[in-house]
């Protein structure tokens, strides 16, 4: 297994424009690059508080004995919950920084036994909490060619998906689809039929695996909920960092800081431009991405993307939380 690099380590701690007795969430600690980081440049009286839903993540945490950080095991749609359980009532809202990178780690792929990658052959599951749901074989088993149609389109952005749920349900007919090397060969086989022209170097099961993955994992809908309850415990001047890896993850991350960007503008037009009230977010900068350094010494970082927001002093409005918080994600996602 390769040594697992942080992506974009100097750029997103340059982005949390760290105070040296605040208070930072690292919501996805996946090997602890980051964390590690973090940890460095913070003094006596800070905390650092992180999250991963993958117990081995957790697992590799426990090594850093540091009276300042605490690692819990929980998605980090479960934000708000674990700030009230590590900092308690009075500590929320005091977060001077919240870092959050996307997607599945090298450590993760690396493992056949976790079912993520096409390229060594292993048990099809692609949980990244395996005590948690079903896995990838248990939903190819039991979804409609349509379900797996319209998965493989909307979150592997397959414009072969058609033809890839066809192969699918007839391979599993003739045998219950289990492991990855299985699936990848399906895969390859209906896809090869009608294209060449991929990304260099990419494997034709590539967008599948993705699909299921983000599927399996209900990665969207984890960063739809992470957000708003980032934006709500920044104090002001705090940061919000997330690092993306496809168009579906960074779409969302754009709309949302761009809605939270944008004041609420009063009912009662027109008023002049002093009065109009200050959003809660400003972005920061413009998108970052890898050094070509980076990406020779990382190749997984090569589609990373950056983006940045600080919490400004406005009141956080109530009816805009709300929107975004409960079930109209798609008011700025679609």
């Amino acid at each position: 297994m390769s040594a697992h690099r942080a992506v974009l380590l100097d750029e997103a701690l340059a982005a949390l424009a760290l105070k040296p007795g605040g208070v930072y969430v690292d919501a996805t600690f996946g090997r602890g690059g980051h964390s590690r980081a973090i940890l460095e440049r913070l003094d006596r009286s800070a905390r650092l508080i992180a999250l991963d839903r993958d117990p081995q993540a957790i697992e590799a945490a426990a090594a850093i004995r540091d009276p300042r950080f605490t690692a819990v095991h929980a998605p980090f749609s479960a934000l708000t919950r674990v700030l009230a359980q590590v900092l308690g009532q009075r500590g929320i809202g005091r977060v001077d920084g919240v870092l959050a990178d996307l997607g599945v780690s090298s450590p993760q792929l690396e493992d056949a036994a976790r079912g993520f990658s096409f390229r060594q052959d292993g048990p099809l599951d692609m949980r990244m909490d395996p005590t948690q749901g079903p896995t990838a074989a248990q939903w190819l088993a039991t979804a409609t060619e349509k379900q797996m149609r319209e998965a493989i389109a909307r979150y592997g952005e397959e414009r072969f998906a058609e033809q890839v749920a066809k192969a699918i349900a007839a391979a599993r007919a003739r045998e219950p689809l289990l492991r990855t090397e299985q699936l990848a060969a399906v895969v390859a086989a209906a896809v090869r039929k009608r294209e060449t022209r991929r990304e260099a170097g990419q494997n034709p099961a590539t967008r599948t695996f993705q699909a299921l993955r983000i599927l399996v994992n209900r990665e969207l809908e984890e960063v739809a909920l992470m957000l708003p309850q980032a934006l709500a415990h920044l104090a002001p001047g705090g940061r919000l960092a997330v690092i993306s890896f496809h168009s579906l993850e960074d779409r969302l991350v754009k709309r949302f800081m761009g809605a939270a960007a944008k004041p609420a503008v009063p009912e009662d037009l027109p008023i002049r431009a002093s009065e109009m009230p200050q959003a809660p977010l400003k972005i920061v900068g413009r998108i970052q991405r890898p050094t070509g350094a980076e990406v020779n010494a990382n190749p997984r970082a090569r589609s990373a993307k950056l983006r940045v927001a600080e919490r400004t002093a406005a009141p956080l409005d109530p009816a805009f939380l709300k929107r975004i918080s409960e079930n109209e994600p798609d008011a700025w996602r679609s």
